[in-house]
């Protein structure tokens, strides 16, 4: 009888381990290429934070070190004194969240229309629609601050809240018509043949698929509204500016305080960290897996 094949070979002990180590070669390089991507895009998060909390001299200093030389909160001390942080911050939430809530409200019944309803000139907005979005911001502002200027609503929070649908709107438009096209129309059909009408239909069926859609676009909806810094400087005085135009108060004619920037920034970054936290598990792809069975 042969041993040959119990000894080495493609079928033996040998090939097998070959054979696995090929697959785990690939395997780690693609981990580490994961890592070093990690480490580049997580920099400038990690050096936010440590300026934050290093001592303002050292945030200076010309050969800084990458490793934390001290811990201070008086950083944000100084963030909360410079000027007022509270007022800039309420209305950056009360202006992402009323964008968020009548974003969410119009662009799902946009989208539901766009993706269920066939009528006269569906195409045309569906294409407008992409067309709005590859506008620049910047060639906006002077006939938005002409427009909301004839309007009175220079300098107001409502006027900042309508200039911001203008550019969130077709965004949250286009991403729930992806998701709403996602859902079976057999999921409707079988619902109304069962008694429910139209209305009944969305709100028990297609709503709850729709639910992780919504939170993800919402989620996307809120931070461009928190982050938008042009419009918000442009449209708005020194009493009535947001979080974002608040930061600009750490660069004045003698420099820019550098650590209670960072200190600030960080305190900014809060609200985002949380809300993303809270709604994490429901930002996952596969909306309706196993919903049409058979």
């Amino acid at each position: 009888m042969s041993t040959t094949s119990s000894v080495g070979g493609p079928s033996g002990v040998g090939g097998t381990t070959v054979a696995s180590g090929r697959r785990r070669s690939p395997k780690l390089g693609w981990n580490l290429l994961g890592l070093v991507v990690f480490l580049v895009l997580g920099f400038p998060l990690y050096w936010m934070l440590d300026t934050a909390f290093k001592p303002a001299k050292d945030a200076i200093d010309p050969d800084p070190s990458l490793l934390p030389t001290g811990l201070t909160l008086a950083n944000f001390k100084r963030a909360l004194d410079i000027a007022d942080f509270w007022g800039p911050v309420g209305r950056s939430l009360v202006v992402s969240l009323s964008v968020v809530v009548i974003g969410m409200v119009v662009g799902m019944l946009a989208a539901l229309a766009i993706s269920r309803f066939a009528f006269r000139g569906r195409k045309i907005v569906i294409v407008g629609i992409l067309a709005v979005q590859m506008v620049p911001l910047v060639a906006m502002i002077i006939p938005v601050f002409l427009l909301l200027n004839d309007l009175g609503q220079y300098d107001k929070l409502t006027g900042l809240i309508v200039t911001y649908l203008t550019f969130i709107l077709p965004f949250t438009v286009w991403t729930l018509r992806g998701f709403i096209v996602n859902i079976p129309r057999e999921l409707e059909e079988a619902a109304m043949v069962d008694g429910c009408s139209r209305t009944g239909a969305f709100l028990r069926v297609v709503f709850p698929l729709l639910a992780p859609g919504m939170v993800a676009t919402s989620v996307y909806g809120f931070i461009q509204a928190w982050n938008e810094y042009l419009y918000a400087l442009m449209l708005m005085s020194q009493e009535h500016q947001t979080a974002t135009v608040w930061l600009g108060n750490f660069t004045t004619k003698h420099g820019t305080e550098y650590a209670p920037m960072m200190a600030g920034a960080t305190m900014m970054a809060v609200p985002i960290v949380v809300l993303f936290l809270l709604v994490q598990r429901k930002m996952a792809a596969g909306l309706t897996a196993g919903a049409v069975k058979g």
